[in-house]
């Protein structure tokens, strides 16, 4: 937690305002007993009726000032929680989209999305509680005891050892609960998992008729967590019992004793009633701290998971410098994935110039797209070295690299609201011309003013509104808004018909630019005309060169093209 205090920076006087008004309502708090003892010994034995009519105001007074006090209270730490939450939510949103594909390859979606969220919203309550009732609790359980000392001296020694006591049992509740709770997130993380898991691939459920499998598999995990909760949930709910049989003895006992003391005329009445008011006070704000204390640990925990996040490496960050001659070079490039010794790209060695076109092609799983995410340095190459206009992508920036290198996935990707948003995406400062001259180029722009609204037509969530060669030709010219370069197409027309990716491939070509273009794909349509193609397979780079070039000495290329078109004619 102590990590995640800087964010608390710009809500420090809330955070001194907030445990300070607490401190002056426990003041006043303190102060009722001692009223009270002096009505019942003043004012009702000496049946003096002004007197209890004065300290009936005086009393009134004390509860509408703390009331008072203690909403002040309220305000400012429900201000300082939730601003520093905000912080911390920006901040660790932030950090997720500045971790490298590996690094989220590791930590897992699951987890980031519940520690943006549950996390976060535990730490903003523990904050929230801490500012109100940290100082607030303690102060009026050692404030009650230095009160009854004052009320009677003797009956000091049982507040004292009830306080021990209690201390001893918060403590040791506190100290099972931690791990306890730290199970309890790693299997909300699990439950996330496949949850998300589940809804992502409900129609694959439903196709193959897994349902009871996919229900038997969140049952398992969901029961996990319960169990994890149930033991949690046991360990804090000794908490109370064990606090009001501790308190209860005691003040039992002083009932006892100051009856006897009573009788014996050592002790008033109205004395006897502040202790058993004083007690009653230390009971109601042991059970508030031990509260606090189960809403820390949980907070402490989810706190460590959040800073977890947050003290990942960043991306490396370098100068912007470039050879105008060569666009992408790879120089015996490998990698292999996190967890795995097994290469999934290896020894791959090509330059691509300025303005050239190059086509990658191969099987499923060959290493198509681990290739050209190894141009954005969205994952880093393990051995040799992967260069982008002259200087090793691990020495970039990684906001100026990517603003070389304009990425079109393989699943096309929009986001809620306008085209002209998700146009913007590529260049925030594009004008409506050059909007619609990426439309163009892309294939897009005449249904898209077909479109009621135009550039403004609204987009839904995952553009579910728009057909799937539509949302292709959409986050096509998405990209190019960006005129970035280097131009990576990841089977992004795979989509399209024939005719409109020839139409695609030529208007890429015209471009005033004149961008390096990476085409990525499984038919040899969209790649042979490319200056250069490479084609792989499990990893490695079985043949580079032109089609013709292929089509005479790689096997492998022959093979794809047969099976695609049903000849060898070299076009």
């Amino acid at each position: 937690m102590k990590r995640l205090l800087k964010y608390m920076k710009g809500y420090t006087l809330q955070a001194i305002l907030a445990p300070l008004f607490k401190m002056l309502e426990a003041t006043f708090e303190l102060l009722v007993p001692i009223v009270v003892a002096k009505m019942i010994d003043v004012g009702i034995q000496g049946a003096d009726r002004d007197y209890l009519v004065k300290m009936s105001l005086l009393l009134a007074l004390l509860g509408a000032v703390g009331f008072g006090f203690s909403v002040t209270a309220q305000y400012f730490s429900a201000r300082a929680a939730v601003g520093f939450a905000a912080k911390l939510r920006h901040q660790l949103f932030k950090k997720i989209h500045c971790l490298s594909f590996s690094d989220i390859d590791g930590v897992g979606t699951a987890t980031l999305v519940t520690r943006i969220t549950a996390d976060v919203n535990t730490v903003q309550n523990g904050v929230n509680l801490a500012l109100r009732l940290f100082l607030r609790s303690p102060f009026i359980v050692f404030g009650a005891a230095v009160m009854a000392f004052t009320v009677d001296s003797r009956s000091t020694s049982v507040f004292l050892l009830t306080i021990l006591v209690l201390a001893i049992i918060v403590y040791a509740i506190m100290f099972i609960s931690i791990p306890v709770y730290k199970k309890v997130q790693a299997g909300l993380d699990r439950l996330t998992a496949v949850t998300r898991e589940s809804l992502g691939g409900a129609r694959v459920v439903r196709a193959f008729g897994r349902e009871a499998e996919a229900k038997e598999k969140f049952d398992s995990t969901n029961g996990m967590l319960n169990r994890f909760q149930r033991l949690a949930g046991t360990v804090s709910a000794l908490t109370n019992p064990l606090t009001f049989v501790v308190l209860n003895g005691a003040i039992v006992w002083l009932i006892y004793s100051g009856a006897v003391r009573v009788e014996a005329g050592l002790l008033s009445v109205g004395a006897v009633v502040a202790l058993y008011n004083y007690m009653s006070q230390i009971l109601v704000e042991l059970v508030k701290l031990a509260n606090l204390i189960v809403t820390l640990t949980k907070g402490v925990a989810s706190g460590g998971r959040i800073a977890d996040i947050l003290d990942h490496e960043d991306e490396k960050t370098g100068s912007d410098t470039s050879d105008a001659e060569v666009a992408v070079e790879f120089d015996n490039v490998s990698l292999s994935y996190k967890g795995t010794d097994e290469k999934s790209i290896s020894n791959i060695t090509f330059r691509l110039p300025l303005g050239g076109t190059l086509g990658i092609i191969g099987g499923t799983g060959s290493g198509k797209t681990t290739l050209v995410n190894l141009v954005g340095n969205y994952y880093p190459a393990r051995e040799g070295e992967v260069r982008v206009l002259g200087l090793n992508v691990a020495s970039w920036d990684s906001e100026m690299l990517r603003d070389k290198v304009a990425y079109v996935p393989q699943k096309a990707v929009l986001f809620c609201g306008t085209i002209r948003e998700n146009l913007k995406w590529g260049s925030e400062s594009a004008t409506d011309e050059e909007l619609c001259e990426a439309l163009k180029t892309a294939m897009a722009y005449d249904f898209v003013m077909a479109k009621e609204g135009g550039l403004d037509a609204y987009v839904n969530e995952g553009g579910k509104n728009f057909s799937g060669g539509q949302r292709q030709r959409l986050t096509i010219a998405r990209a190019l808004v960006k005129k970035a370069p280097v131009l990576i197409l990841d089977d992004s027309a795979s989509a399209l018909d024939m005719a409109t990716e020839s139409s695609l491939r030529a208007n890429l070509k015209a471009l005033s630019w004149s961008p390096a273009v990476i085409t990525v794909s499984q038919r040899t349509s969209s790649v042979m005309h490319c200056d250069k193609i490479i084609v792989l397979e499990e990893g490695a780079a079985v043949g580079i060169g032109t089609h013709r070039e292929l089509m005479e000495c790689c096997e492998v290329y022959k093979e794809i093209y047969r099976s695609q078109f049903g000849e060898e004619d070299v076009k």
